[in-house]
């Protein structure tokens, strides 16, 4: 590293709390699926910001409603209307088939209001004792770092030392439908699930389990709440990952590409009454749908249909998935993957995911390894077939390599 860049670390790590452990690169400015350094060195993002960029890197047109908008007004809270908010409702619900929507600002807020959302219509609904509401969840699942979130998450490093936590959650195994149907109780209000598991590694459930979740959740009345918070808006190749098996959810999660990376928008979608629950001062969010959010949603939703962006995954990521199984290297486990949220997982003795990140950001590849031998990788849903052949020959290259 230069000594500018070293500089910029020093006093990251100097100044602020020491909570993530990024790769060793200073970025300056993106454009489309690429990002430059402060040296000028170019790379093609495989990240996007953790599917936040779906849309790349500082669309014009998103940027140009953006700029618009803080012309006009940026916060009014909800005390007020604001001529921003009905448009969006009215777009996202049209484009969702959602019948309520309830803005908020990061995904983990979104999940948030879900879980408090579903208690109350297991209470007021479903005559749920008070008190005694149940939500099932899945092993390995990620919603979130709040405290709430952590508190039913099974990664010891996301729980130790931040108990006590709160109660409430039945934890199953990812992908067994089974599993659900024995953990229903009368007291059970919702199942919280990933339509795959990106934190974990890009997990996808067997073929059909969302089929039969959607029957049990229907037959035991119980709410299924989708987070797609990384999975919807494009990045599997469909608007919502919940389309490839044909099914709906109840509530349904978005946030990251609502936003297309210019500002922080989530919100909760609901099919049904439990959204309708919620009575003035019981939930919400001073900067929860406020008109320059709202504004910068709506257009990062128009852009995203308009372009053809999500076809373009569903073509870019079958490629991009073909040519990654094609790579030949006794170091490759596993690649799986749908759209473009892909993954390759290492062997143990291939050694650590996070070496092969950095080889490849010396190849002018930037993507980001998780659970120690999975490399993730998710551009932004503008590649195009040429840039995602670039980006296998790279990726051949150094994952051939053995940083045993």
């Amino acid at each position: 590293m230069s000594s500018s860049v070293i500089d910029f670390v020093a006093t990251e790590q100097r100044f602020g709390a020491h909570n993530y452990e990024p790769i060793g690169v200073v970025l300056s400015r993106g454009e489309g699926v690429w990002v430059w350094d402060t040296e000028g060195n170019r790379y093609l993002d495989c990240l996007s910001a953790y599917s936040a960029v779906s849309q790349g890197h500082c669309h014009p047109k998103i940027l140009a409603a953006m700029i618009e908008q803080a012309h006009r007004l940026t916060l009014t809270s909800r005390a007020f209307h604001n001529d921003q908010l009905a448009p969006f409702y009215e777009e996202i619900a049209a484009l969702t088939g959602s019948h309520k929507v309830l803005p908020m600002n990061s995904g983990a807020e979104a999940v948030e209001s879900a879980i408090k959302s579903v208690r109350k219509w297991g209470y007021e609904v479903k005559g749920v004792p008070d008190g005694q509401a149940e939500i099932i969840v899945c092993a390995n699942n990620f919603h979130g770092r709040t405290l709430g979130i952590v508190g039913f998450s099974t990664d010891p490093d996301t729980r130790t030392h931040f108990g006590p936590f709160a109660p409430g959650f039945r934890v199953i195994p990812f992908g067994d439908a089974a599993a659900l149907e024995a953990a229903i109780t009368p007291n059970t209000v919702a199942f919280l699930v990933e339509p795959i598991q990106g934190e974990a590694g890009v997990i996808l459930p067997p073929a059909g389990y969302f089929t039969e979740v959607r029957e049990l959740c229907t037959a035991n009345n119980v709410m299924l709440v989708l987070d797609e918070i990384q999975t919807g808006l494009g990045r599997t190749g469909k608007l919502l990952a919940e389309q490839h098996e044909g099914i709906e959810a109840d509530v349904t999660l978005l946030g990251k590409a609502l936003s297309g990376g210019f500002y922080p928008v989530s919100a909760v979608l609901s099919n049904n009454d439990v959204l309708g629950t919620l009575r003035p001062g019981q939930h919400g969010s001073t900067f929860g749908g406020n008109p320059l959010a709202c504004a910068v949603a709506r257009a990062a939703l128009r852009v995203l249909t308009e372009e053809g962006m999500i076809e373009n995954a569903a073509r870019q990521g079958a490629r991009f998935l073909e040519g990654l199984k094609d790579i030949r290297a006794n170091t490759i486990r596993e690649v799986r993957g749908r759209g473009l949220m892909l993954a390759v997982e290492l062997h143990p003795e291939a050694g650590r995911a996070r070496r092969y990140c950095e080889a490849l950001q010396g190849m002018g590849i930037l993507a980001k390894d998780t659970h120690e031998q999975t490399i993730r990788i998710a551009p932004p849903l503008v590649i195009t077939s040429d840039q995602v052949d670039w980006a296998l020959e790279r990726l051949a290259s150094t994952l051939t390599q053995d940083f045993s």
